[in-house]
């Protein structure tokens, strides 16, 4: 953030004017308009506390999709829900199409 500051030296600055950040491990960010859906896989995501306002900071691969459409599915996203829920790889495709794409969506309904 700022040049030949230590990061160490940083954070505990920020963490004294009462912001602190954390890093989020997520798969896929997935953004709902109107009439279409923003993707972003592989995602970087930075959740910063500023004193009690949360806002998060995400940068990765972006794609869109409508929403009328049918989601892509790939056999990562199959697998993964499969194995989430402990069901056959064709229930956790038809899961993934019921829940028009959003895999944790389906893990949930599957397990209920």
């Amino acid at each position: 953030m700022f040049p030949g500051m230590n990061p160490r030296d940083m954070r505990m600055a920020m963490k004294k004017l009462g912001i602190n950040q954390e890093e989020l491990d997520a798969k896929e960010v997935i953004i709902r308009l109107e009439d279409r859906e923003i993707v972003i896989s592989n995602p970087s995501i930075t959740k910063v506390d500023m004193k009690g306002n949360v806002s998060y900071q995400i940068s990765g691969e972006e794609s869109e999709r409508s929403l009328g459409s049918e989601p892509d599915i790939s056999d990562e996203d199959i697998e993964t829900v499969a194995e989430q829920a402990g069901v056959s790889k064709d229930q956790a495709e038809q899961a993934i199409k019921d829940s028009k794409g959003d895999l944790a969506d389906a893990i949930l309904k599957l397990k209920q």
